[in-house]
């Protein structure tokens, strides 16, 4: 049973009880704004907040109106001039003018009554659209409004323009948010009074309404509206107020000293090919002080690509097994469970440890000896994807649980993963470098850890951008590289060819590139069946194979130190943070790396500055807050794809500040009424729940 207050029943109703939304409308409602198993709501219709706005002002006369903008003018309609009968694809024209000068209205495929319905001969009539010139002379294609004196006087002088999907108008979605906004209920004040006076903010209600009525405003005066951010505080606030219930509840729950005498560690240390950087004797020894703290660890450790990660995650494993007690990995994909399972498992035997390997396809009768061991407690380490933390699986004294990129899992798993054992401590780990602003926001309920080094010996990877026209020069270094004994990668945007999108498919270079390489190519892409992705790596880990195309399959974590080419086909297409950990993949070994980055021009101003930042820089920290700033959140931690809860307001990149004064005021409310039954606490009860920051509130009801 939902625990939701029932004043927000009327925004989270289906769009479908709206005045005026019928079955064909909710379809496309559904299309525009539904989430899978989840139909639009009118909630969903009240966040969907427009992008833009279009003046519908007058703009002067049609010899004063500037091609290829869009204008509001005021005509008198002079004469029509339909498509031939022997050319019926041709489009209806129409000749409209002023005092100073004519405009021809084009129409394609639109009925001619209803053109001369709207546009009879010797009538005034306001057309607004985007004014072009074409063959010398100005036209307008399909206006965007053709209205009567007293339409045109109901019409708000900027219209709001909102994301569409086709069926559905930018016009039309305004009337139906029209209409929703009619069922806003009165909302209690969440807010500190005083900090909204201090700030000039609205209340909600107010603040939801204004930004539905756009404003053509400059983007940076659009930024700083009063009624956007107030919007925005509120989302930061039920964002950070759930973090921080959540870290209330962890330090809450009953420790266990998690770290033995340190011999394990020791013996794993003494036995490494090298030293520990700086900062990862670092991070150890945070970390080893949560283990020994009778409090729940939750830390984040957060490492530049190639820093070193999975060995400081080996030693908090091993941490916990010097107290008796096991450890369990956790890892996205199967390739990288596997990954982590071959690089942990020989350091880990040397010294003693038992390690086990846990994947959804595991023969039925290595999955009994494993569940088996683990119950046992005869598997100290055991390393797998998140089947680990299903039902039927069971420890003999789980005492940490180490989870690999963590941003693919949201904060339901971190609190499942502490349930499979008493007192678990929880250390996250990623390679995606987060800025300040993201780790506050997505990683606020744990302590931090950053990996700010890379291993000695590591050298600096040649970044190249290559425009697409020279692909034959690319081939024919390649071939250059493979007969120095060198393996390359080769990634592709897409994994068949997309006739909507122009992208190199990884199945049609695999091709290709067989036709100059033969056998020595390779192919992996994330529709192949997991047996077939082990084996083509496998290949390509001992140098069966020299060259591996690929999709974005191999991003995060894969490891072969020989390869020292990496090629990103379409790199204009990738997010930075994308790219970032796609060069990552090479530069593990000792020899020089190069990675070409392949584009097709003409380039954007954003994708240049992408391009340009890979270029200058290896520093993942410096090109995630450039990423910030040119992407914003929801890509960069792929909360699209993972069930995160993104941001449908605030907009990190712009609202950094009041997410640092969220998370503040977020930390005084724990301080003063942890379990919110104050009124304050009531009113931020129905904040969290309008944010869909529920789970916070479940662990109220968990004590």
């Amino acid at each position: 049973m939902s625990l939701r207050p029932s004043i927000l029943d009327p925004l989270f109703a289906p769009v479908s009880t709206l005045t005026g939304v019928g079955p064909k409308v909710v379809a496309l409602l559904d299309r525009l704004l539904a989430e899978p198993n989840r139909p639009a709501r009118v909630l969903d219709l009240l966040f969907h907040l427009p992008h833009a706005g279009i003046s519908r002002a007058l703009k002067g006369s049609i010899a004063e109106a500037p091609p290829g903008e869009a204008v509001t003018l005021r005509v008198r309609v002079v004469h029509h001039q339909p498509a031939p009968f022997d050319r019926p694809k041709a489009p209806y024209r129409v000749l409209v003018e002023d005092d100073t000068g004519d405009v021809s209205l084009v129409f394609f495929k639109m009925p001619r009554a209803r053109i001369q319905q709207l546009l009879p001969v010797g009538t005034t009539r306001f057309i607004s659209g985007k004014l072009e010139q074409w063959d010398g002379r100005r036209q307008m294609v399909h206006p965007d409004r053709i209205l009567d004196e007293a339409a045109f006087a109901a019409l708000p002088t900027v219209e709001a323009v909102y994301g569409q999907t086709e069926g559905l108008t930018s016009r039309l979605i305004a009337k139906f948010v029209g209409t929703a906004l009619g069922t806003l209920p009165a909302m209690p004040e969440w807010q500190d009074a005083a900090w909204l006076a201090k700030n000039n903010l609205p209340p909600f209600a107010d603040a939801l309404r204004a930004v539905h009525q756009a404003s053509d405003a400059p983007p940076e005066e659009s930024d700083k509206n009063p009624a956007r951010r107030r919007l925005a505080y509120d989302e930061l606030l039920a964002s950070q107020l759930a973090l921080a219930m959540v870290r209330n509840r962890m330090r809450r729950l009953p420790g266990r000293t998690n770290a033995g005498d340190g011999h394990l560690v020791d013996a794993l240390i003494n036995g490494l090919p090298y030293s520990l950087t700086g900062a990862q004797a670092r991070a150890l020894a945070e970390i080893r002080g949560d283990l020994m703290a009778d409090k729940r660890m939750l830390r984040l450790l957060q490492g530049d690509v190639g820093a070193g990660k999975t060995v400081v995650g080996l030693l908090a494993m091993a941490s916990a097994v010097e107290a008796g007690r096991q450890a369990a990995m956790m890892a996205p994909t199967e390739i990288l469970a596997r990954q982590h399972y071959e690089r942990i498992g020989p350091m880990a035997r040397a010294v003693g440890l038992e390690v086990a390997l846990l994947t959804g396809r595991d023969r039925a009768a290595e999955r009994r000896a494993t569940l088996a061991g683990l119950e046992s407690g005869a598997i100290h380490i055991v390393v797998g994807t998140h089947a680990l933390f299903q039902e039927g699986i069971g420890f003999k004294d789980l005492g940490i649980a180490v989870v690999d990129e963590q941003h693919r899992f949201g904060v339901h798993q971190r609190l499942a993963l502490g349930a499979k054992g008493e007192s678990v401590d929880i250390l996250v780990m990623t390679a995606t470098p987060i800025p300040r602003t993201l780790a506050l926001t997505y990683f606020g309920d744990m302590d931090v850890s950053v990996l700010d080094e890379k291993p000695a010996g590591r050298k600096p990877i040649t970044t190249r951008l290559v425009s697409n026209d020279r692909l034959d020069e690319v081939v024919a270094a390649i071939g250059r590289a493979i007969q120095a004994g060198q393996l390359v990668y080769w990634v592709c945007p897409l994994i068949a060819e997309s006739e909507v999108v122009d992208l190199a498919a990884a199945e049609d270079r695999f091709e290709d590139l067989k036709q100059y390489f033969g056998e020595e190519v390779g192919l992996i892409h994330g529709k192949m069946p997991g047996r077939e992705k082990d084996l083509a790596m496998e290949r390509f880990t001992s140098a069966q194979t020299k060259i591996l195309v690929s999709t974005t399959v191999i991003e995060v974590g894969v490891d072969v130190p020989a390869a020292t080419v990496m090629v990103i086909e379409h790199a204009e297409r990738f997010g930075l943070a994308q790219l970032h950990q796609l060069r990552g993949r090479i530069g593990r070994g000792a020899a020089s790396s190069t990675c070409l980055l392949l584009y097709k021009g003409p380039l954007g101003q954003v994708s240049r500055a992408r391009l340009e930042t890979m270029r200058e820089t290896e520093d993942g920290f410096r090109i995630a807050e450039e990423d910030l700033k040119l992407r914003g959140e929801g890509e960069i931690l792929g909360t699209r794809q993972s069930g995160l809860p993104g941001f449908r307001l605030a907009r990190l990149d712009i609202d950094g500040d009041l997410l640092a004064a969220a998370r503040d005021d977020a930390r005084l409310v724990m301080e003063r009424d942890d379990r919110l039954v104050s009124e304050r606490g009531r009113a931020l009860r129905v904040l969290l729940y309008m944010f869909e920051r529920d789970a916070a509130v479940k662990l109220l009801q968990a004590g």
